[in-house]
């Protein structure tokens, strides 16, 4: 069913564009956007502009072309920014000495070049390309085109940042109705010959001419069917003659012209896909998940071919240097005999193990690579232990075995989890390859979330319905969706899902960005579902071979128990376990290798990390991830218990202060006992608590039945409370009768907090003998005077706790800055306010003129247009509200030199905000309990002076 549902077709028209660009070829034809392309806006446009007048590392100008192989390169690893990431480290291991194919890199400049000129091409890069296939072709002893003894190259991607699978690859390019002959000969393998062309027009067809893959899946499958075939092995060289030919009749039915034969034309094509590739809609989609700038751009790789596919001597492989999932210092990959890179990663092949260690703790009965090919094995250590040290890091490698030789082609640091990550980086200190500093900075502060999630209770029992393996670690529950559509519309519901697919492929990215866990039928560790879910951090079951999946009818079945669209499943990546119904989770924690470099970070940074808790759950778990403080605690959110609010709305009934007052000794003992816990908890740590801040009407009922049962709850007449309802009411109730205009129209609220909190400290100091240090905070501030009036009643209160008790009290007063007003008059306001906070969600709002709660319905547009860099309610904006800041804090501090500055805004466990907190010359930032690790690791970077990304 799922084959049969697949079988849709694009418009013909729209496929056949996708090679319609303009190139120095004999064909020219007008440029059209590549299939899935992005138009690209005003802004963007002016931003690849700006990248053109930029010269990067190693670029001279009027080169386009960079070769390597035998030995050397006219590039080195330095130069990734103008060679992207792949034909860098190809350069880089051609200079070292190590078995390159030769080749040749286009450089990002010509990417540049091509979007900014209407998609075509330097006038000098055509002659630059036909020298450089000739020098290619001297290397290897081989003519590209050439009838007779035809050179035959790959066209692939590569730009500056790895985007595994998301962007174009066409292998066996030159192969023809004639070259395929001569292949046959110089192999005295035409079975070989023509599985490579079918490959190639299969790949070429999908790259090129935007004609499917499962199109000529069908075709192949239908043939095996009328021959009775079972496998791909099965055929035999006259099968291979036959299914070309079908693919040749379906590519010229479907796009109304012949297979292009000339390889000129094959190879024009194939780079003006792979620069289209580039604006595809997948590669925009992971762009803006991994924050890669569209100015970019990618390179274009030419690579003379080597084929693992020529026998049982052959071979192709994806190997990493450590386990990309636990770090684990042991080889880690897969690979296959007799086949072509891309059927390692598709999934269409089971893999098999590359060590004998590997193979028996799988369980596999097929022979591991370094028992199947030991020659290629010892190679490939002696390689892999040399780049691991050249690069200081893990290293991802693709590699390939052909007759026995090991040829290879790709090196790069290698995508793993955090969990992986934290262990090699300690690790690799510990063995002296870098820095413990270096080894701080080899952490994304934003994938530390990855470890701060629930893993399944180990206690609990697992109804365990299908196993697979474990491809990406974690836990995750969700109802079952089967297409990646679904998941990103559920989720925008705000529903959890797993995505179930057969396979992955790059144009489910936003499926699975959207899903909380990933489960494939089909492919390995280093699949596409695999290797993307590690780098966004979401578990993946793969391979879970099992399960059968109906797209049509919207089920699963394992054996005979079959669940629908809809049913809720666990999966488990780090077991490769997938479970029937919503399992118990248990809270990380942390440990080992995250403690270690935890430690590493707290040594170098200077801005400190306190957490936002209103509650003792809050405040406990933020201790547990290494606070160093309470930096904001909302008393409102502790009205809210059912136990409390009937008091709280007898206050805000009540007719005169005498009845307000006797409301509010109601909720004194409650408030005093929730402060006792939380300082009990810190242990002598900074606890900042900011005095009430929302609206009243926010505590009443609305709707006539609340309003109802309320009355009958206070005994009062309904009208007193619909009234009361009514006369709170408000238009704009973020800029309305709040935060310290409440304690100004109602003092005695303000005094109970401050007993509260008093009284609190008195009793937290006498239970662990360490006094609480108190910060407490006015919410709202406009002027110095505001401030004073709520000051004069703290302290009142605070005089009287004392006299009453005899004991001391460690408290300041202070103020939230959240107001433009406030920022330009802190001179003023630090007279008699001994701290800021900086509340960043409200200061964001009154700067920009933006309703948070309302911004969502335009702020995507502004971002993708290039108006906003990022999201201002993720990632503090610099040049306004960030100016803000800087004003704040060079006024406040001009007035008191000591007075210390924090921010307590969501922004506060954004990397990239927590870094502008740091150059400003905060003290301290303040986040929700999960982010703290993040907010210091972020600061170890910021004072390291690393660059941060935004989160937004």
């Amino acid at each position: 069913m799922a084959k049969a549902l697949s079988k849709s077709k694009k418009p013909v028209a729209k496929s056949v564009a996708k090679t319609a660009v303009k190139s120095p070829a004999a064909h020219k034809r007008k440029a059209a956007p590549p299939r899935g392309a992005v138009k690209t806006g005003v802004a963007k446009k002016a931003v690849v502009k700006k990248a053109v007048t930029k010269v990067t590392p190693g670029e001279k100008a009027g080169k386009w072309v960079y070769l390597f192989g035998d030995g050397k390169a006219e590039g080195k690893a330095g130069m990734r920014e103008l060679l992207g990431g792949k034909g860098a480290n190809l350069a880089e291991m051609a200079n070292l000495g190590l078995p390159v194919p030769p080749g040749f890199t286009i450089p990002t400049s010509v990417c540049t070049y091509f979007y900014n000129n209407n998609k075509s091409y330097p006038k000098d890069l055509k002659a630059q390309v036909e020298k450089a296939l000739e020098r290619v072709g001297k290397i290897v002893g081989k003519k590209f085109g050439d009838p007779k003894n035809p050179l035959l190259v790959s066209v692939r991607s590569g730009a500056r940042a790895s985007m595994p699978g998301m962007m174009d690859t066409v292998l066996n390019l030159g192969l023809n109705d004639k070259t395929v002959e001569a292949l046959a000969n110089m192999s005295g393998d035409r079975r070989f010959a023509y599985d490579s062309y079918r490959r190639f027009i299969t790949m070429y067809s999908d790259v090129v001419l935007g004609f499917e893959h499962h199109h000529f899946e069908d075709i192949l499958d239908t043939y095996k069917d009328g021959k009775g075939y079972s496998l791909d092995t099965d055929l035999e060289a006259d099968d291979w003659v036959s299914v070309v030919g079908k693919y040749k009749e379906a590519v010229a039915r479907e796009t109304g012209k012949d297979f292009p034969q000339d390889p000129h034309d094959q190879l024009w094509g194939a780079i003006g896909a792979v620069f289209g590739s580039w604006m595809t809609a997948r590669a925009v989609t992971y762009r803006r998940l991994h924050d890669i700038p569209e100015s970019w751009g990618t390179a274009v790789n030419v690579q003379s071919m080597v084929f693992g596919n020529m026998g049982d001597t052959s071979a192709t492989g994806v190997a990493f240097t450590r386990n990309p999932s636990t770090g684990e210092k042991s080889l880690y990959g897969e690979f296959l005999i007799n086949a072509q890179g891309k059927d390692v990663v598709a999934g269409i092949r089971t893999p098999q193990e590359i060590t004998e260690k590997a193979r028996k703790d799988a369980g596999s009965d097929k022979p591991s690579m370094e028992q199947a090919m030991p020659a290629a094995f010892k190679e490939l250590t002696r390689i892999y232990r040399l780049l691991e040290k050249h690069y200081r890091d893990m290293q991802d490698l693709e590699f390939t075995v052909e007759q026995g030789k090991l040829w290879m082609l790709q090196t790069r640091n290698g995508k793993r989890t955090t969990k992986a990550a934290l262990r090699i980086a300690v690790e690799l200190a510990n063995e002296g390859l870098i820095s413990k500093k270096d080894a701080v900075t080899r952490i994304d502060p934003a994938s530390l979330d990855q470890l701060l999630h629930p893993t399944i209770d180990p206690s609990a029992k697992r109804d365990v319905i299908a196993t697979g393996l474990p491809a990406s670690p974690g836990a995750a529950v969700g109802e079952i969706v089967f297409s990646s559509d679904e998941a990103a519309k559920l989720k925008s519901d705000g529903r959890k899902v797993i995505l179930v697919r057969v396979e992955t492929s790059p144009e489910d990215i936003h499926g699975m960005h959207a899903a909380e866990g990933i489960l494939t039928t089909r492919g390995g560790m280093t699949s596409h579902a695999a290797v993307v879910a590690r780098g966004m951090g979401k578990p993946c079951v793969s391979g879970a071979g099992t399960v059968r999946v109906d797209y049509a009818s919207g089920t699963l079945r394992v054996g005979d128990r079959t669940l629908k669209a809809g049913d809720v499943i666990t999966i488990d990546g780090s077991a490769g376990q997938v479970m029937a119904g919503n399992m118990p989770m248990v809270e990380p924690e942390m440990s080992g290798d995250f403690g270690t470099l935890m430690g590493w970070a707290d040594q170098v940074r200077k801005l400190k990390v306190r957490a936002n808790a209103d509650t003792p759950v809050d405040a406990r778990t933020a201790m547990r991830f290494g606070t160093e403080g309470i930096g904001l605690c909302r008393t409102e959110h502790m009205f809210f218990e059912e136990s409390r609010i009937r008091a709280v709305r007898e206050m805000i009934v009540a007719d005169d202060e005498a009845s307000r007052r006797a409301a509010l000794a109601k909720i004194l003992p409650m408030q005093r006992a929730d402060f006792v816990e939380l300082f009990e908890i810190m242990k002598g740590l900074p606890v900042t608590i900011r005095l009430l801040d929302p609206p009243l009407h926010e505590f009443l009922p609305h709707t006539e039945a609340e309003i109802e049962e309320v009355a009958r709850g206070l005994n009062v007449e309904v009208r007193k409370v619909a009234d009361r309802v009514r006369e709170l009411a408000e238009f704009n109730p973020m800029l309305g009768f709040r935060g310290c205009r409440l304690a100004i129209a109602y003092p005695e609220i303000a005094e109970m907090q401050a007993r509260a909190i008093f009284e609190a400290a008195v009793e937290a100091a006498k239970r662990t003998g360490k006094p609480p240090a108190i910060e407490v905070m006015v919410p709202l501030i406009v002027t110095k005077e505001e401030f004073d009036l709520v000051r004069e009643r703290i302290d009142t209160v605070a005089s009287a706790v004392k006299k009453e008790t005899g004991a001391k009290l460690n408290y300041t007063v202070g103020t939230m800055i959240e107001l433009p007003r406030a920022c330009l008059k802190a001179d003023e306001i630090a007279e008699t306010a001994e701290f800021f906070s900086f509340g960043t969600n409200d200061l964001t709002q009154t700067t920009l003129g933006v309703s948070r709660d309302d911004a969502g319905s335009f702020l995507g547009t502004y971002i993708a247009k290039g108006i906003l860099p990022a999201d201002p309610f993720i990632s503090i904006d610099r040049d306004g509200v960030g100016e803000m800041v800087r004003i704040g804090t060079e006024r406040g501090r001009k007035t008191r030199a000591g007075l210390k500055l924090g921010i307590c805004g969501e922004h506060g466990g954004d990397p990239a905000s927590v870094a502008f907190c740091h150059e400003v010359g905060l003290d301290y930032v303040s986040c929700s309990p999960y982010r703290v690790p993040i907010a210091r690791l972020a600061a170890a970077q910021a004072a390291l002076g690393v660059a941060v990304a935004s989160q937004a």
